[in-house]
């Protein structure tokens, strides 16, 4: 999702990028990042300056439900790429999530703010977090709010909603009491491309302008597609998605570093 945004915005800035994935296709290394020995034959034979570490499960509910699997993903994952970065004498650049904090700040959460977790995603990613600095000096951290892009990649929110007009459909239903910070792929990879050219290492929060709900978000797709006199979009309490993993009342972003 965010690598095919991230890979031609690197190519057009003249990086010579490796790209890999769990499963390996034409010009794509196959590497599954649980397996240190795999991770660190790939790095060695790529001799990479960089390393984007963009692989994660980011299915919140999987992750309350499996945790074991979670934290070999996210954290012991992260973990292998960060050693394979210090054997490599290579810089990494790890993608963390705002699901790090717990959602009861009125406010936008800054970089200077208290991470604690309100699912095991989020404890995993900042265990990731932990990693990282652990084992690294020269690195970006960098937060992402609600992540959009990516299309038939991403089938998360804006996807499921597009694709539930384009079927039809003439009442959805969206959860108005969560909060967060709407971010284009894009816009992200094209931002965490410039920050980490700056050089100047350590955490960041990169998300767009702009806060609001998953209602919100609806009700602006709907306006986007020109269909408003045709579907209407109903706000509705959380309590009544009941999903398998807590989730933060807010997680709201601020770029403040």
């Amino acid at each position: 999702m965010l690598a095919s945004a991230m890979i031609p915005r690197l190519r057009a800035k003249g990086f010579d990028v490796a790209a890999a994935d769990r499963n390996s296709s034409e010009g794509v290394y196959a590497v599954d990042v649980t397996d240190l020995d795999g991770v660190l034959d790939t790095i060695t034979r790529n001799q990479p300056d960089w390393i984007f570490h963009l692989a994660a499960e980011t299915d919140v509910d999987y992750c309350e439900q499996d945790p074991d699997h979670a934290f070999r993903v996210n954290t012991i994952g992260t973990e292998n790429v960060a050693l394979a970065c210090r054997q490599a004498g290579a810089r990494m650049l790890y993608i963390s999530t705002s699901a790090v904090f717990p959602g009861d700040k009125p406010g936008p959460y800054t970089e200077f703010d208290e991470p604690k977790p309100a699912n095991t995603y989020g404890m995993s990613k900042l265990k990731g977090e932990e990693a990282v600095r652990s084992l690294l000096n020269e690195y970006f951290i960098v937060r992402a709010g609600w992540m959009i892009g990516g299309w038939e990649i991403d089938k998360k929110f804006v996807f499921k909603i597009v694709q539930q007009i384009k079927e039809g459909n003439t009442e959805l239903k969206a959860v108005s009491d969560k909060f967060g910070s709407p971010t284009f792929t894009a816009d992200f990879a094209a931002n965490a491309v410039d920050l980490f050219e700056t050089g100047r290492y350590g955490l960041y929060h990169l998300t767009n302008r702009g806060t609001g709900s998953r209602y919100d978000i609806a009700r602006k797709i709907v306006e986007f597609m020109g269909v408003q006199d045709q579907v209407s979009v109903t706000a509705i309490d959380s309590s009544e998605f009941p999903l398998p993993a807590p989730r933060a009342d807010s997680e709201m972003l601020d770029n403040y570093h």
